[in-house]
């Protein structure tokens, strides 16, 4: 089996693990006095909270009396102009193929280009309840940095009605092992924070990370972090990514676990994740 298949396996085997407990109290939130130090949490529906969608009404007259009056044909070149410009862009190109330098030297840019800048979003179920992810990154063939925004909206660990809303961070330096046409493999450090319902940490975070070319404009990304103190954290993740220019959809699978080493009381709450996540990006 080649190191990239045993490095995939080995993700999404962590990611099952990782939910295979129940946890014990909700990470980061005191444990009510008639709470034993280890129990299972006991998840409930999660509640529809969006609110009532409102309507502006826009009054398209200017102060002269004179009304604005849309152009259709040139609403629509603007639009395929806009497209065109998404998938025909970015960095990541439909296929690896050889591409003459300034001084007709041949260079592919798959996953070594000279400068590279990303941002996206992904969400899915975890926990019973949902998170969702923002991220942003800088990149050069070997030095970058990155940052992510994690939401976590999960049910009460005891039953009661509402949610509980954990909020975590990360921002790395990232260092590239190897850079090549069609891998790129990451060793990443920082520091990390979450705000829980009862208190908020900030800890030292290290992580790696690895994006490779399986075929066409497909690619497989692979990503573990940790947070080994004052409080554990660990995030694991594996996903196919397919590059349609600058424009890259990604689907995937996922594992977290959250451990406030008894930071809040005194008793260890420890949450255990996982769940398929869904999202989409843009690279240049």
């Amino acid at each position: 089996m080649s190191p990239l298949r045993s490095l995939l396996c080995a993700t999404l085997a962590l990611g099952l693990l990782l939910g295979a407990t129940p946890a014990e109290a909700r990470f980061g939130k005191r444990s009510k006095p008639s709470e034993s130090n280890t129990h299972e949490a006991t998840p409930v529906g999660e509640e529809d909270s969006g609110g009532d969608d409102e309507d502006d009404d826009d009054d398209d007259s200017h102060s002269d009396g004179h009304h604005y009056v849309s152009d259709p044909v040139g609403d629509t070149v603007n639009a395929v102009n806009f497209f065109a410009f998404i998938f025909s862009g970015g960095n990541h190109r439909l296929s690896v193929a050889p591409e003459p330098g300034p001084d007709g030297e041949l260079v592919r840019e798959r996953h070594a280009a000279p400068l590279s800048f990303r941002l996206g979003a992904q969400g899915g179920p975890l926990g019973g309840g949902g998170a969702v992810d923002l991220f942003i990154g800088l990149e050069g063939r070997r030095f970058g940095v990155d940052a992510r925004l994690t939401g976590l909206g999960l049910p009460t660990d005891d039953g009661s009605e509402g949610s509980d809303t954990i909020s975590l961070v990360e921002a790395h330096l990232t260092w590239a092992l190897v850079s090549l046409e069609r891998v790129r493999l990451r060793a990443e450090a920082g520091v990390s924070t979450a705000s829980a319902p009862d208190i908020d940490f900030v800890g030292a975070s290290m992580g790696m990370s690895l994006e490779a070319c399986i075929g066409g404009p497909l690619d497989v990304e692979t990503r573990v972090q940790a947070t080994p103190f004052p409080y554990r954290q660990v995030d694991a993740s594996a996903a196919l990514a397919l590059h349609l220019g600058a424009l890259v959809l990604r689907g995937g699978y996922r594992g977290m676990v959250l451990d406030d080493a008894g930071l809040v009381d005194g008793v260890t709450h420890v949450d255990t994740f996982h769940g398929p996540f869904f999202g989409a990006g843009l690279t240049y």
